[in-house]
C-alpha cells in the first residue's frame, strides 16, 4: 500500500486527463503518491452525462463520494473549476489530509452550496488572474473566509501557462501533508 492517494476531479469543459491534471500526476508520482482520477463524463455502464444538466456539480460530489478508493493512509483531493467545487464539498463527508484546488468554481449562480469548507486545515487555492470564467475575488473571498493558502498568478481559468509555477508548489504542498506540517 502507498500511504499517500491523489484524486483529481476535472473541470466540467474538460476530462480525466487533461493537460494540468497529467503534469500534476506526474508530480505526485515522483514523490510516491498513487493517483487516481475520476471520469466525471460518462457513468461506467457508457451514459454520456450532461455536463450543462442543472445539479451537475452535485451529480458529481455524489459520484466522488460514492468512488470506491484503493488503501491509502493520507488522502489528497485535486480539483480544477467544478472539481474543485466537486473536491471541497466531498472533503466535508471524508477524511482527507490536503486540498489542492485548481481556479475552483466556487460562489457561481446554480450551484447548490454557497457556503462550502474544506475538511482539511491543509488547503491551497490557486487562481489566475485574468481568469474569465470563475473571478478571482471569488478565491479570494473563500481563502480569507478559511484561512487558506493562496496563489494569485499571471493566467487564465486554465491555468495551463501558469503550469511551471503550478508544478513545484503542489510538489511543496504534497510534503508538507506527508510531513503533517500544517
Amino acid at each position: 500500500m502507498k500511504d499517500m492517494l491523489v484524486v483529481f476531479s476535472h473541470g466540467k469543459e474538460s476530462g480525466p486527463m487533461g493537460s494540468k491534471i497529467r503534469a500534476l500526476m506526474k508530480v505526485a508520482e515522483n514523490q510516491g503518491a498513487q493517483v487516481m482520477s475520476v471520469d466525471y463524463r460518462e457513468h461506467p455502464v457508457g451514459i454520456v452525462h450532461d455536463q450543462n444538466a442543472a445539479g451537475e456539480a452535485e451529480r458529481r460530489v455524489a459520484q466522488l463520494l460514492a468512488t470506491a478508493l484503493p488503501a491509502h493512509r493520507q488522502l489528497v483531493l485535486v480539483g480544477s473549476s467544478m472539481g474543485g467545487y466537486v473536491s471541497t464539498v466531498a472533503s466535508q463527508q471524508m477524511a482527507i489530509t490536503g486540498l489542492f484546488l485548481l481556479a475552483p468554481a466556487f460562489y457561481l449562480p446554480g450551484y447548490a452550496r454557497q457556503d462550502m469548507a474544506p475538511g482539511t486545515s491543509n488547503t491551497l487555492v490557486i487562481h489566475g488572474w485574468s481568469d474569465e470564467v470563475v473571478p478571482v475575488q471569488n478565491s479570494i473571498r473563500f481563502a480569507q473566509l478559511h484561512q487558506c493558502d493562496l496563489h494569485v498568478m499571471a493566467g487564465d481559468h486554465r491555468l495551463n501557462d501558469a503550469l511551471p509555477k503550478i508544478e513545484p508548489l503542489f510538489g511543496l504542498f504534497l510534503a508538507k501533508v506527508v510531513s503533517g506540517m500544517k
